[in-house]
């Protein structure tokens, strides 16, 4: 559902329970979610977000600033940046003579291949080689993961997103984050069975975080990792 006021919109789910108040959360992937007592009417629920729109408007920025992180990256020789959690710096190789511009990871640093040295032109290789490594990896763990599933999903792809790390959505179409590839192999894998988990359960109700428990028991420090990191996480 969505939802505008002063001038801006926001995108939440809801779910009606068995309860006497209402409740608003925003989680750690930015999600904005409303708890109601059931039968709430949906001027009541309008109502409940405009209380508390300014707290709302906040953790969402609070989000956004993290997923941009530090704005200064020059992309020279020597500069680090993330890669499946762990920082290495990156080595500027120019050839002119090159096919086709290109990252390689030797287990060391992140050796850019350019034919013509320019920080932007750095700066957007290094994103797409991000975007590949994220698609590979996501693939990985849909496959691994798909043990626990019945259902499939009907598509995954990579996004830039400023929001989120992953969504699922009606139809069962993942998208994820292309800077996951910066995230540990494990927290990665929690973001996808995150978003998996989705197929079944659309809300975060408690059924949800049941089967999310159950296939990643220690998905709390993941979340932390995440909340804790992701402004680093930029290029």
């Amino acid at each position: 559902m969505k939802h505008t006021y002063l001038g801006k919109t926001i995108y939440f789910e809801i779910s009606y329970k068995n309860r006497a108040s209402l409740g608003i959360s925003v989680d750690g992937y930015g999600n904005i979610e409303v708890l109601a007592p059931k039968k709430t009417p949906d001027e009541k629920v309008y109502q409940a977000l405009e209380d508390k729109w300014d707290l709302i408007q906040e953790k969402v920025q609070e989000m956004n600033d993290r997923l941009k992180g530090p704005q200064n990256k020059v992309y020279e020789n020597g500069e680090s940046f993330l890669y499946l959690g762990e920082t290495y710096p990156i080595e500027i190789v120019q050839d002119k003579n090159l096919a086709q511009d290109s990252v390689v990871f030797d287990k060391e640093k992140l050796i850019i291949y350019v034919k013509q040295h320019d920080a932007e032109k750095n700066k957007q290789v290094l994103k797409r080689f991000y975007y590949q490594q994220c698609k590979q990896l996501v693939e990985q763990s849909v496959s691994f993961n798909q043990r626990y599933f019945k259902t499939k999903p009907r598509s995954i792809r990579i996004t830039d997103s400023k929001t989120t790390w992953g969504t699922c959505d009606s139809k069962h179409q993942l998208t994820f984050n292309w800077r996951l590839a910066m995230a540990p192999r494990e927290v990665i894998n929690y973001v996808v069975v995150h978003e998996m988990c989705h197929m079944v359960h659309l809300n975060h109700d408690r059924s949800f975080w049941r089967l999310v428990g159950k296939i990643e028991p220690d998905f709390k420090e993941k979340e932390r990792w995440l909340a804790s990191t992701n402004w680093k996480m930029t290029v």
